[in-house]
């Protein structure tokens, strides 16, 4: 069953007949997590980088946030089985848009702050398919952890 994850929303299932999907990822991130022997998947569909940028928000909905968003995708992966060390995560999204965006740079920022997140807390990065200008939409098939990213018409397994 598809089940979709909204702007600033994360889901996590364990559900083998579950494909977790995300529309339309423009400089916004997605990160999908799988844990291939408690079969644990989860997406997040993060907007903006930094929580500091609004903290009551933050408080609301934490995975508005990559800086946020991230450390709950792993807490709820966790409480369905899954262990950091088994973790294969996946990013996709974070595009230039146009010329404010080129201004602001979220894309860009949303990837940078995702990689330095992951870093410190020894957590690869086990594939990728960010920047450009064409938005994504992304999946992750819980009972396999296939993760697919389709933009411009075209669909690739990542």
């Amino acid at each position: 069953m598809d089940i979709s994850v909204e702007i600033g929303g994360l889901k996590v299932t364990r559900n083998p007949a579950d494909r977790l999907i995300t529309y339309s990822l423009g400089t916004c991130l997605g990160v999908t997590i799988y844990d291939p022997v408690a079969k644990v998947a989860g997406l997040l569909h993060a907007q903006l980088p930094q929580s500091s940028l609004n903290g009551q928000k933050a408080l609301l909905m934490p995975s508005v946030f990559v800086d946020t968003g991230i450390p709950l995708l792993f807490e709820k992966a966790y409480q369905l089985g899954a262990e950091k060390k088994r973790i294969i995560l996946k990013l996709a999204g974070a595009t230039v848009k146009n010329d404010t965006d080129e201004f602001f740079k979220i894309g860009e920022r949303n990837y940078i702050i995702a990689r330095k997140l992951l870093w410190k807390n020894q957590v690869f990065i086990s594939g990728e398919d960010v920047g450009g200008n064409i938005a994504r939409t992304v999946s992750i098939d819980a009972a396999t952890g296939i993760v697919t990213v389709k933009s411009g018409g075209i669909e690739k397994i990542l």
